[in-house]
């Protein structure tokens, strides 16, 4: 293996494999489980017909054909899958990021307005909000998300108020599931940089390997507000009013349409600690 790539892959194991052995998971369970994604992405990334038989895939993947058989076997014989684990999660978090975003669910002051969930009102509707995020859900499911995750409260007059600005899980079943989505969109973005000449993706940090802790705790508060901003001005930007309107009258082609993920993290750790 190339030193380069060496060193590039010790980087981005480390934390994950302290983390693991922390839960107790050792070698031969990961072990097990990267034979499983290479064989995977050996049968993704084979696109022509017949499928690949157990000696290509060995080939490819440097894993026993034995072991390409087994797993196979095992793959084919397991339970079908579950819904997409995400679903719930990114519906809840897209309702957010639109209530806080979209002009029509925000005061003068552009804080988020309260919304009626019954009957005739003249404050903006629940439902309506799940029309401009492109809900397709009873409202009443999605209340029960928001309201199990604690970002929205009921008030007296039936209304419902937004009190916090992005939708963070607190089961740490979802926590890992934003994680390995947060992540390795993060990794697939970096990785498509190294791969050549194609537009790259951002790919930006800020750091300072030493700094004064007080200075630190003076700076968290507004880094994290000045995140929120970013995320609320390009999420209002990505649902303007003309782009809105394009998109409710022209018919779903899938072949034209994109997935995005924009992200913003920080870290700190001692100045002795390095990655």
């Amino acid at each position: 293996m190339e030193s380069d790539l060496e060193s590039m892959l010790r980087r981005i194991l480390r934390p994950l494999i302290a983390y693991l052995m922390r839960r107790g998971i050792g070698y031969i369970a990961v072990r097990d489980l990267i034979k499983r994604v290479f064989i995977d992405e050996a049968l993704r990334g084979h696109i022509a017909e017949p499928p690949p038989t157990d000696s290509q895939i060995s080939l490819v993947t440097g894993i026993n054909r034995r072991e390409v058989k087994r797993l196979r076997e095992e793959t084919g014989q397991a339970a079908p899958a579950e819904r997409d684990p995400m679903a719930g999660i990114n519906m809840a978090a897209r309702v957010v990021a639109t209530w806080v975003s979209a002009p029509a669910f925000r005061d003068q002051s552009g804080e988020p307005r309260r919304l009626a969930v019954h009957g005739d009102s003249v404050a903006p509707r629940f439902d309506d909000l799940l029309r401009t995020a492109k809900i397709d859900v009873r409202a009443r499911t999605v209340i029960e998300e928001l309201l199990r995750a604690g970002v929205v409260v009921y008030e007296p007059d039936d209304q419902l108020r937004l009190v916090r600005s992005s939708f963070t899980p607190a089961a740490s079943r979802e926590k890992m599931l934003f994680l390995a989505s947060n992540v390795g969109d993060h990794l697939r973005s970096a990785l498509h940089n190294l791969g050549g000449p194609s537009t790259p993706f951002i790919e930006r940090a800020l750091f300072h390997n030493a700094i004064r802790t007080d200075r630190l705790d003076a700076a968290r508060p507004i880094l994290t507000d000045m995140a929120d901003r970013l995320l609320r001005q390009a999420n209002e930007r990505l649902l303007d009013g003309n782009l809105a309107h394009t998109d409710a009258e022209t018919p779903a082609d899938h072949g034209n349409m994109r997935r995005l993920r924009l992200g913003v993290y920080y870290y700190e750790t001692d100045s002795e600690d390095r990655p």
